[in-house]
């Protein structure tokens, strides 16, 4: 069972200097954070929080895998993510998220890193995510190939040849000789 208060991090409390914290996360995390991108995996999150004053340096190591649709069979697929990324917090009036600055309350001074740990993971992920070659499901890329033979008018003028191309040839032709 995931626990949100887990990833609340208490800038008041720490301590001068460097702390470290430690996350494994597993499908309960992905399924409370409800995502677009992830909905299953299983990632280790080292985070190191230096504190210099009233500002803090966050370092967030993420490695693991994740779970992803395939982009050709849509099967789900292991894919594995490894970051590294950095954010600033530091303690204020109250909250506001500026780039990479974000702002928390002197009053409260809790950050809850979960959704920014989420998205570390997402922005980790390859734009195109696809199986191994002959691992995608064999049915759906049946489907597929029988779509796409269908679309593109396969068997019907197999062997013709665009008459504009072939006078370019003949062109081409001529002009080599």
């Amino acid at each position: 069972m995931y626990n949100p208060e887990s990833l609340t991090i208490d800038l008041n409390g720490l301590k001068e200097g460097e702390t470290t914290f430690g996350f494994d996360l597993d499908d309960a995390y992905f399924e409370a954070i409800d995502g677009p991108e992830v909905r299953h995996g299983r990632v280790r999150v080292d985070l190191t929080a230096n504190r210099a004053g009233s500002v803090f340096r966050l370092d967030f190591h993420t490695e693991g895998t994740v779970s992803v649709p395939c982009d050709i069979c849509l099967d789900d697929m292991e894919q594995p993510v490894c970051a590294d990324n950095t954010l600033t917090a530091r303690i204020g009036e109250g909250y506001s998220e500026d780039d990479d600055l974000v702002t928390v309350g002197k009053d409260e001074g809790l950050l809850d890193v979960s959704w920014y740990i989420y998205e570390f993971i997402a922005l980790s992920i390859p734009v195109k995510h696809v199986h191994a070659p002959g691992k995608c499901n064999p049915a759906m890329i049946k489907v597929l190939e029988e779509h796409s033979a269908a679309r593109s008018g396969e068997g019907s003028a197999e062997g013709t040849v665009d008459s504009r191309w072939s006078e370019l040839e003949k062109l081409r032709t001529t002009f080599k000789d």
